[in-house]
């Protein structure tokens, strides 16, 4: 793993809010309490977690329009931030939760590879600090968080398995995945692909304990962030 650190209350408005550095990647995670939910949930009972994903135009090398200029968002945002809202409802109790809707907001500000599994890493720690407002409130009976999620990037490199690819490593790795899981060590979502070489079982297997691995040290920073 890169170097790892998450500083809490960044945002003074925000119910939930950190800034996740992995690396050279940094993200702002944000998470807001609405006492309302999308017209397919109301009437439920239960409770939805979504998320949104946006790049700054100088977290990379060059500068990007902003989506918002452009007039609409593309197909990779709207791809992440599909990711992160099902990767971080999967450890939430809904019936817990209460008929509320929490909104995570993941805007990278500097990015070098990783920035969607930093982003469901630090959006899980704005969401637990959100999630205990409403708890210190009195607003939910139980903790409707089940499990921490977390999610690391492995892959090919060089002939080699490699945790945690940086930018250099992702753009030109034979073979690269991004595995979410929770804190219990079970799979949410692995996303894997061939990228100029094929892979074997026994290369997947290793990726996954590697993957295992870091989920299981990134668990670890954010109950550390959120003690």
């Amino acid at each position: 793993m890169r170097k790892v650190s998450i500083e809490t209350g960044v945002s003074r408005h925000a119910e939930g809010s950190c800034l996740i550095k992995v690396g050279h990647t940094h993200v702002l995670c944000t998470a807001t309490l609405e006492e309302r939910v999308p017209p397919f949930v109301k009437g439920s009972g239960l409770g939805w977690v979504t998320a949104e994903y946006g790049m700054l135009p100088r977290a990379t090398n060059t500068r990007m329009r902003r989506e918002a200029a452009a007039g609409k968002q593309g197909g990779r945002t709207v791809e992440i931030q599909r990711l992160i809202g099902r990767s971080l409802r999967a450890g939430v109790d809904r019936v817990a939760l209460g008929e509320r809707q929490i909104t995570v907001d993941c805007d990278v500000l500097q990015a070098d590879g990783g920035t969607r599994c930093a982003s469901i890493t630090g959006g899980w720690v704005a969401l637990r600090l959100a999630v205990n407002k409403l708890m210190k409130a009195g607003d939910v009976i139980s903790d409707p968080l089940m499990d921490p999620v977390a999610a690391v990037s492995c892959g090919i490199y060089a002939g080699q398995p490699v945790l945690d690819l940086d930018y250099p490593e992702d753009s030109e790795a034979g073979v690269d995945g991004n595995f979410v899981m929770t804190g219990s060590g079970r799979l949410i979502e692995v996303q894997m692909s061939a990228e100029g070489s094929t892979f074997s079982r026994d290369q997947l297997n290793t990726l996954m304990d590697l993957a295992a691995k870091g989920t299981a040290e990134l668990v670890a920073a954010q109950k550390a962030a959120t003690a």
